[in-house]
């Protein structure tokens, strides 16, 4: 049997998780850097390396159990991979008190899992780390695309968003300012977390793109910016959402495969697991 990283069984099995993952090895509408499609493989590789007890948390969130809940391979089209995982993610949040992840797969991804986490729950904040906005309403004739991946969010929910710098001007007339945390604006600002805490609230789901990380740390993604996050500020940042906030779900996209994917990967490894530990920490 797989197990996420690695694991015993035992800590693996449906019944007595806490937390349910799946992969979406999918990279239909990326315009630029191809390879997010083998990002889930390189995660889960990264994971089976990594040590499992979580020095600032004292604990070993594996314990609580996790889940490989199905890799989603539709890829006929970008709006039935989004159906695809919607109606995975509907299925998997009828198993109450379990937090679902989900794991790409470019962007798009994102669209039917926040799609059915916000039919779910009431009141929800979507927070977005990215480097982009992602609000084109459609690209290249669909509204599927890695470039609309919040846009539907941003009409129906609370969308935070975090660590942008690279946009379309016509994603302007979308932008909630007074939501959305600049780059270049948290690079001068020191209480940059406090303010971004003071929009989220209630129920959360997280969606991270790993450009929203600089590049010097995370270089493997389809379209890396200069002046990115960096991780224990992020950390820090994700600590505090899971102890003020009801988390109920969160996803990690965009890891790229490259010439040298092993130290992105393996950020995306921890962090994934880094939010297991907040996660748990926050519900003990």
């Amino acid at each position: 049997m797989k197990t996420y990283a690695d694991i015993p069984e035992e800590n693996a099995q449906l019944e007595t998780s806490k937390v349910m993952l799946v992969t979406v090895p999918y990279d239909g509408t990326s315009t630029w850097g191809k390879g997010a499609d083998k990002g889930p493989e390189l995660f889960l590789d990264a994971s089976e390396n990594m040590e499992l007890y979580d020095i600032e948390t004292s604990t070993e969130p594996y314990l609580e159990g996790v889940f490989l809940a199905g890799e989603i391979t539709e890829k006929s089209s970008p709006e039935a991979m989004t159906a695809a995982v919607y109606n995975k993610t509907k299925e998997l949040l009828n198993h109450d008190g379990k937090l679902f992840t989900l794991f790409g797969g470019e962007h798009s991804v994102s669209i039917g899992s926040i799609r059915a986490v916000g039919e779910k729950y009431e009141n929800l904040t979507v927070l977005q780390l990215d480097a982009h906005t992602d609000l084109r309403p459609e690209f290249h004739g669909s509204t599927s695309n890695h470039a609309c991946a919040v846009y539907e969010a941003s009409q129906k929910h609370n969308l935070v968003q975090v660590g942008i710098r690279s946009m379309d001007i016509e994603e302007m007339e979308y932008v909630n300012k007074e939501q959305c945390f600049w780059a270049h604006q948290i690079a001068n600002n020191e209480n940059w977390i406090n303010d971004v805490l003071e929009k989220v609230s209630g129920n959360v789901y997280i969606t991270i793109d790993l450009d929203a990380f600089d590049p010097s740390i995370a270089p493997s993604t389809g379209t890396p910016e200069p002046g990115g996050l960096q991780w224990y500020p992020t950390l820090e940042l994700l600590r505090k959402v899971f102890e003020k906030c009801n988390v109920v779900a969160f996803d990690i996209v965009e890891l790229m495969d490259s010439p040298m994917p092993k130290p992105t990967a393996f950020l995306a490894a921890k962090l994934y697991y880094k939010m297991l530990a907040y996660y748990h920490i926050s519900k003990n």
